[in-house]
């Protein structure tokens, strides 16, 4: 199978953008709508994300929405390089209820053009969007009803923890910045962005290759529970820029390296390990006093992690940040889990 190379996002800045680029300031649900219908169409992500599946499922299923998820939901965020920028608008920043009354006030116009856009794309498998792809008002607001219904029914369940993690990050974030200013918050959209002044260079599926000036206008960073892979921008350069990003997966403070993952990686390796999935951006040396190593021992590790696809490494300037992957998360989750009882 021929190999097709990574597609890649390049966010020009200019330096008024480096002073207007921000973090969101609360959880945007149309977004965590979006990604949680990814995930919902796709299968992997581990035991935890098969298990929401199946209950969000049950859900959709107890509340009779299930046939307007599969008619309208799914077709307008296919597993493909686009869905409708109108999905996602800025006013969800304000909250749910704002943020669906913007997708109901789209333009006529707007969502004709953008539901162009998808059935270029993926098509509008559907009949039910054909009325939508007319810009037709009573579909537009019937949309924006299954919307709001889907956020209650399916994010509500998983909100206590999708709060805590996306307030964690917000957090690290603004600590970040006030640190080290923007150049260091940016830097730490590592690894599946990489800050390059004045441009973020961000990894997007293979053929698909863009470059937005933002001109002035600043940037607002959305970390996203759900959004999984690549980070995602908005298509129409006209609307205020946005990247809805994937937080860093944790495990639990509480975790211990397990004499199942010791054996098989060997004891210093497995702490290693376990210290970048606990802390994702850890540096080499970072991980050389937490494991009680020296600097090439810890070097030398985390070459074979990454070797075996556990971890994923980038340099930033002199630092070399370390960052877990799916597969490493798992292997760590599975091995500190306590025996189930008999």
């Amino acid at each position: 199978m021929k190999h097709r190379p990574k597609g890649c996002l390049r966010i020009v800045f200019t330096s008024e953008d480096l002073v207007l680029t921000r973090m969101a300031t609360r959880t945007d649900l149309l977004w965590e709508m979006v990604g949680s219908l990814h995930r919902m169409q796709s299968p992997g992500g581990g035991k935890a994300m098969a298990a929401w599946r199946r209950h969000a499922h049950a859900r959709l299923t107890e509340h009779g929405l299930l046939p307007f998820v599969r008619a309208f939901l799914f077709p307008l965020t296919p597993r493909a390089p686009y869905f409708p920028d109108f999905l996602t608008p800025i006013e969800a920043q304000l909250g749910l209820e704002h943020g669906v009354q913007a997708l109901v006030d789209t333009p006529r116009k707007r969502v004709r053009e953008e539901m162009e856009l998808l059935r270029r794309s993926a098509g509008l498998p559907s009949a039910s969007l054909e009325d939508l792809a007319r810009g037709n008002p009573q579909s537009v607001r019937r949309l924006g009803r299954i919307a709001a219904d889907y956020c209650q029914t399916v994010l509500s369940p998983q909100w206590p923890e999708t709060e805590r993690a996306l307030a964690g990050e917000r957090a690290i974030m603004l600590r970040t910045l006030a640190a080290g200013g923007v150049d260091q918050m940016l830097a730490h959209l590592a690894p599946a962005a990489l800050w390059r002044p004045p441009v973020l260079n961000v990894d997007y599926p293979p053929g698909l290759n863009r470059v937005v000036h933002l001109r002035g206008r600043g940037l607002t960073l959305i970390p996203s529970y759900f959004c999984r892979g690549n980070p995602v921008a908005l298509v129409d350069p006209a609307l205020p820029p946005v990247l809805a990003y994937p937080i860093p997966r944790r495990v639990h403070s509480n975790a211990t390296v397990g004499d199942a993952l010791a054996a098989l990686l060997g004891r210093t390796r497995a702490a290693i390990l376990s210290c970048i999935t606990l802390s994702p951006g850890s540096s080499t040396s970072e991980l050389a006093r937490d494991a009680r190593v020296s600097l090439s021992t810890a070097s030398e590790h985390a070459y074979v992690l990454r070797q075996a696809k556990l971890i994923a490494s980038v340099r930033q300037a002199t630092l070399m940040l370390h960052y877990p992957t799916d597969l490493g998360i798992e292997l760590v989750t599975e091995a500190t889990q306590p025996p189930a009882e008999s």
